[in-house]
């Protein structure tokens, strides 16, 4: 009788055009020769009756301002666009949508100035154990799966009737409350939830035509995991091809100024292109070195 009143409540939330937000704590260790550094990150898992999204809580607000500034300046009309770094732009860039009914589920990376929309072409198959557990506030129950490179151990609630989970889990016959891989390098836990209205549906700035900013604008490129995997390795080899390819085409263009400027860890600006590049090249290879242990190996090796 619970179950059927809850799942009656929740129903009438979804047909008011309201979004169930459930908060995840998420624990990941990116350097898996540094297991005493642990991130953590609060992600957001939004549901309504057409589906998920996963993000990240800091970057979608830094996203927010930062989108708020440049739009500013755009109409201010005053010839250049400076982007400042966020205080807080969060850790994780990623986001996860799921379309409902069918579970259709996207990954949103990106590489460079490029962004991708990856189709998931796999569902998570679960085992589902007879172990019990309260999670939280919750009656859990346990199941296994083996996903993306990892094996993973999770713990759903049937208190809450949404089959859906953070990143790209569901399936199961509940939301999932608690996740986490066998090696403990990553995990996500349930920690809040709450009712919200229905956000307006997020535009894109429109940047001019001769204006174009890393990570902002333009429209994705929806890849299978096979093609994004090649242009992760591209880039890997060559960080900075994207960004040279970009300067060279500017060359024949009148209406188009590209300037690339960084400062190096003693604080000194370099603005000379080669030596940019040089710099940015070094920064990429040192960051993907302490960032070898992704969420998803199967994705990038």
């Amino acid at each position: 009788m619970k179950n059927k009143i809850l799942f009656c409540m929740f129903l009438g939330i979804l047909v008011q055009a309201q979004v169930n937000r459930f908060f995840y704590e998420y624990k990941f260790i990116p350097d898996s020769n540094n297991k005493e550094d642990v991130k953590k990150e609060m992600m957001l898992l939004d549901i309504d009756k057409n589906g998920s999204n996963y993000y990240s809580h800091d970057k979608f607000v830094a996203d927010s301002i930062g989108k708020a500034e440049i739009e500013k300046q755009i109409k201010s009309g005053g010839g250049s666009i400076s982007v400042n770094k966020r205080e807080n732009p969060g850790q994780v860039s990623y986001k996860v949508t799921k379309q409902y009914p069918e579970f259709k589920t996207y990954l949103f990376r990106s590489i460079s100035m490029d962004r991708y929309k990856i189709r998931e072409d796999k569902k998570p198959e679960w085992k589902i154990l007879p172990d019990k557990e309260k999670i939280g506030n919750y009656n859990a129950q346990k199941a296994i799966t083996s996903f993306g490179g990892r094996e993973w151990t999770a713990w759903f609630t049937q208190d809450i009737p949404f089959q859906d989970g953070p990143y790209k889990f569901y399936g199961l016959p509940g939301l999932i409350v608690k996740i986490e891989d066998a090696t403990g390098s990553h995990s996500m836990t349930l920690v809040g939830n709450k009712t919200i209205q229905a956000p307006n549906t997020e535009k894109d700035i429109q940047l001019p035509e001769n204006v174009k900013i890393l990570g902002v604008g333009g429209k994705e490129i929806e890849v299978t995991k096979e093609q994004f995997k090649k242009a992760w390795k591209a880039y890997v080899n060559d960080p900075t091809k994207n960004m040279r390819e970009l300067m060279m085409n500017s060359g024949g263009n009148s209406n188009m100024k590209v300037a690339f400027k960084v400062k190096t860890s003693d604080g000194k600006e370099i603005s000379d292109p080669n030596q940019v590049f040089r710099e940015m090249e070094k920064r990429t290879k040192e960051s993907l070195l302490k960032d070898n242990n992704p969420i998803e190996p199967d994705l990038v090796n």
